[in-house]
């Protein structure tokens, strides 16, 4: 999107290659832009105002995060929390993909928070569409590669849930069945290996119902995907989960697998209406031309 409108240095590493890159590249550039407040981020804001360059740093989630049961947050570090902390207090603007995580921003900060800026992010409607009739199916896209992911995503949960409703298929796309197995996993769970965004579109045209039982999230990419494909959604009441769906689906409380199970066949037994409603609540609230327009005077302002 930045590429459509300015020259973009894109620089994707980690290690002390990645500070060198960083600290190379920042002379020749106006605007330093982070996703996720980072220990890349620090160095990056460090280096800016030596050169006196603006700055921008999104928050996504785990960049605020400090949950010790899940062990999720890189606020848990000792080391990394003040990195961060410095991060998001001298940022010229701070860009939060969902308002649950402005208070969050200031809480592990310790400051005002006038930097900080609500921007959602974006789907392309254009791409993610339904197509054909949809399969009484329940969905969830998730990268769970260990235990520790299947927690944070509440993947246990939604197992126990399936369990619950045998007659349903449940597709579960990310999910490794090395992660899940201590899990007694049933018959009508299906695991499917990761893969790429752009394929996983057939898998929400498919599938009547998207399920997003986590823990812990920011504005989750795969549930407005979905629901712009039509699917109705049951997510947890969490991060930016409730706002995206609105009125449109159903939304219990983290960890609750009896309201989990009994939302998920609601949701089944639900007109193919409410996956209408769903998309167009996507198309109003999280349009990617919105965003597009609003970071756009973000980065003219700056560069003023």
């Amino acid at each position: 999107m930045l590429a459509k409108h300015f020259r973009v240095t894109l620089l994707i590493g980690h290690g002390f290659r990645q500070i060198f890159r960083i600290l190379v590249s920042m002379p020749s550039n106006d605007i330093v832009f982070c996703w996720f407040a980072s220990v890349y981020a620090s160095v990056a804001l460090f280096a800016a105002r030596f050169f006196g360059k603006k700055t921008v740093v999104v928050v996504g989630g785990v960049d605020v995060a400090k949950e010790p049961q899940l062990n999720y947050g890189i606020f848990l570090s000792w080391w990394r929390a003040p990195l961060i902390r410095y991060v998001l207090r001298n940022a010229d603007r701070v860009l939060v993909v969902d308002e649950s995580l402005r208070p969050q921003v200031v809480m592990r900060s310790g400051y005002g928070g006038k930097n900080i800026e609500y921007l959602p992010t974006g789907s392309d409607p254009a791409f993610w569409k339904s197509k054909g009739t949809k399969r009484n199916e329940i969905l969830c896209v998730a990268v769970v590669l260990n235990k520790k992911r299947v927690q944070l995503k509440g993947i246990d949960t939604l197992i126990e849930a399936a369990k619950k409703i045998p007659k349903t298929k449940f597709t579960l796309i990310g999910v490794q069945p090395e992660a899940v197995s201590h899990l007694n996993l049933p018959d009508n769970v299906r695991l499917i290996e990761p893969m790429l965004r752009s394929d996983l579109l057939k898998y929400y045209q498919k599938a009547k119902v998207y399920c997003q039982p986590s823990r812990r999230e920011g504005l989750p990419n795969t549930l407005c995907e979905a629901m712009l494909c039509e699917c109705i959604p049951v997510v947890t009441d969490v991060g930016g989960n409730g706002n995206a769906v609105g009125d449109t689906g159903l939304v219990v409380a983290r960890d609750d697998l009896d309201a989990l199970a009994a939302a998920l066949r609601q949701a089944l037994k639900t007109s193919a209406e409410k996956g209408k409603r769903a998309r167009k609540r996507i198309l109003e609230e999280f349009p990617q031309s919105r965003r597009e327009r609003m970071l756009l005077n973000i980065l003219s302002e700056l560069t003023v």
